[in-house]
């Protein structure tokens, strides 16, 4: 009874191991490869559980990668067009699309293509970037050179049954040594930009200063002529009215003349005269408050002349300081506009004096 249960447990147990050893299932993520004796049977792609030759002995099956899979390559240093370097990070994503050719080129091994793709990835990006120029990596340019990148490695691949999809480039950034020299050119360069800037406001300033200066010595000036010969004028014809009035009655004339120098001379000053009583200046001091008399018989009248009308001068405004007359400096700024003196530097017009009345009015006659 014994060594039967143990028989028919043996059978069982060959049996499961039958039926266990010659199935094998495959999931949507895999693909498996069928070899006998090592040879290539039977490839399956499409998810499910399938059956072999029971045990390893004659049948085996490698089950590989369906997925897409991605190879990284970080810190590669490569050269462009005229001797700079770059540091890049990128990657590629691939799928094994021929299982037979992954076999039979690679033994199947995933190890062995990532060997193969990291060596072809650097080569091939160290030739994209070697047919551009410094600045072209970091533009635009970049989508056209992940194409390019991928279209040259995908020929090398798919000999061995694998298909790239994608190639990205993730990072590109100068090496350390490059950084710095690009660092310092562009300080250089941006330094002697504003130092170029500087000098142009700084001889712009100047123009302007110069021009203001001019202007204001202009003004001044002709101010300062003007004013002279409206004073002038007022000079002359405060004098001629006094001559006017002298004229006609001379008695009058110096007794209101003793009259402003004794308000002026003996005001509480404290000065001191020492004079004799009978000196000129005493003259109308001793006349117990009376007027001299009334001279009936005045002169003619000075007839008021017009005041001299200043005439207009077509000279420059400088004319008599011994500088000579020029023309106005301008200035063209960076946006093409000229810049010339502002309004003010023309010479103002002569201020004429107000005309003398026709007829000057007679001096009313002091009683006695």
């Amino acid at each position: 009874m014994n060594n039967r249960l143990i028989i028919i447990g043996a059978v069982v147990l060959a049996a499961l191991y039958v039926l266990f050893s010659s199935m094998y299932v495959v999931n949507e993520r895999e693909q498996a490869i069928v070899t006998r004796f090592g040879a290539i049977t039977d490839i399956r792609t499409e998810p499910g559980i399938y059956f072999k030759i029971p045990t390893d002995f004659v049948d085996s099956v490698q089950i590989i990668e369906d997925r897409l899979l991605r190879q990284d390559i970080s810190d590669l240093r490569v050269q462009v067009s005229g001797g700079a370097f770059y540091e890049v990070d990128a990657f590629l994503t691939y799928r094994i699309v021929d299982p037979k050719l992954f076999r039979e080129r690679a033994q199947g091994q995933l190890s062995v293509v990532e060997d193969r793709i990291a060596t072809r990835f650097a080569a091939v990006l160290r030739q994209v970037y070697g047919l551009r120029e410094f600045n072209a990596a970091l533009s635009e340019q970049r989508a056209q050179m992940m194409l390019e990148a991928r279209d040259l490695i995908r020929p090398d691949l798919e000999q061995l049954g694998i298909e790239v999809v994608d190639v990205r480039i993730l990072r590109t950034d100068l090496s350390p040594d490059v950084f710095e020299r690009t660092y310092e050119r562009m300080r250089a360069e941006r330094l002697a930009e504003a130092a170029l800037l500087r000098a142009r406001g700084q001889e712009q300033a100047q123009s302007l200063r110069a021009i203001a200066d001019r202007q204001a010595v202009e003004i001044v000036a002709a101010a300062t002529r003007d004013a002279e010969i409206i004073r002038g004028t007022g000079d002359a014809e405060r004098n001629r009215l006094f001559a006017a009035a002298y004229g006609q009655d001379q008695e009058f004339f110096e007794f209101y003349r003793s009259m402003d120098a004794y308000r002026k001379a003996l005001a509480d000053t404290g000065t001191t005269m020492v004079l004799s009583p009978d000196s000129e200046f005493f003259r109308y001091f001793g006349s117990n408050g009376s007027l001299p008399a009334a001279n009936p018989n005045l002169a003619t009248p000075i007839q008021p002349q017009a005041a001299p009308i200043t005439p207009s001068s077509s000279g420059p405004a400088l004319d008599g300081l011994g500088i000579e007359e020029s023309v106005a400096p301008s200035l063209t700024l960076d946006d093409g506009s000229q810049l010339s003196p502002t309004i003010g530097t023309e010479v103002p017009a002569p201020v004429e004096a107000p005309a003398a009345p026709a007829e000057a009015p007679a001096t009313p006659a002091v009683s006695p």
